[in-house]
């Protein structure tokens, strides 16, 4: 009887060392990664309450999943691809219709400065690339990975990643100068 007690407090201090365990690689993993997180999801969804949403998903997703979790220096790819993955999840719930909205009321009327202008230039041209381009770009870009990273992130082979990169960087530079000569000739 009394090995009985001792054995089932000793199957509690492990299950609670072990949940402790994983309290702490999660705290880890969100003080770490939290910002990368928002600013990335930010720059997919253009919208800060819908990017606290999908970074509060993913971590949540994460969290019931960081068992799988075997390498902690594959993290950042890892919760990357599933932020990736809730951003998608996010149209996959939604089913617009874009006849109920009128034109006017999409497009974006603000008066920009010229150093915002430039970054709101940036942004829509590289939204306009496509995506196996514009994805690596702003894994680059928005989160500072490395070329093995973003690879490991899109399921590439590096060279595949760089190839995509100088693509991108080359269609962004003659978006730029198309539009540098197409103001000179107009203004």
């Amino acid at each position: 009887m009394l090995s009985k007690i001792f054995r089932k407090k000793s199957d509690q201090n492990k299950v609670l060392s072990g949940m402790k365990e994983k309290q702490t690689k999660y705290e880890a993993l969100v003080n770490a990664y939290h910002k990368d997180m928002y600013r990335y999801a930010y720059w997919l969804t253009h919208d800060a309450h819908t990017a606290e949403d999908v970074v509060q998903e993913t971590f949540l997703r994460a969290w019931k999943s960081l068992d799988s979790l075997k390498d902690l220096k594959a993290a950042k790819s890892w919760l990357i691809t599933i932020l990736r993955r809730e951003n998608a999840r996010r149209f996959e719930r939604k089913q617009f219709v874009m006849g109920e909205y009128e034109e006017q009321n999409i497009i974006d009327h603000n008066n920009h400065s010229d150093a915002t202008a430039e970054q709101y230039m940036l942004k829509k041209q590289i939204a306009k690339l496509p995506d196996e381009y514009r994805d690596p770009l702003v894994l680059q870009i928005i989160m500072g990975m490395s070329g093995d990273e973003i690879a490991d992130s899109l399921n590439l082979n590096k060279n595949t990643v760089m190839t995509r990169l100088f693509r991108a960087r080359n269609m962004l530079k003659e978006a730029f100068e198309g539009e540098v000569k197409s103001r000179s000739i107009n203004g």
